[in-house]
């Protein structure tokens, strides 16, 4: 008797969005955003927070795989810093878009 065999999932992905010490959004993608952020707090892992030390992790959201995660970061670094604010203000409300 052959049991099925599903196909292996693939490791989530995350883009999420770290707020420095002088108010600026960085933005990247990570399969484990708490760990990421605990780097960039140590001073590894961007040049980004060499000027401004990471204070804290304010999005993150789920995608499908690596690539859609790529996608997304794209769409979001485009994005003006006002629309990044309200990605924030939705994750402290606990809502997703």
């Amino acid at each position: 008797m052959n049991t099925p065999v599903e196909p292996p999932v693939s490791k989530p992905w995350y883009v999420y969005l770290v707020r420095a010490a002088n108010g600026s959004l960085y933005c990247g993608i990570s399969d484990d955003p708490v760990r990421r952020f605990a780097k960039h707090q140590s001073g590894k892992g961007a040049r980004f927070f060499l000027s401004s030390p990471a204070m804290a992790l304010v999005y993150t959201e789920l995608c499908r795989d690596k690539s859609e995660a790529l996608r997304q970061e794209r769409l979001i670094k485009k994005l003006r810093k006002s629309a990044k604010e309200c990605l924030v203000a939705s994750a402290a409300a606990g809502l997703s878009l």
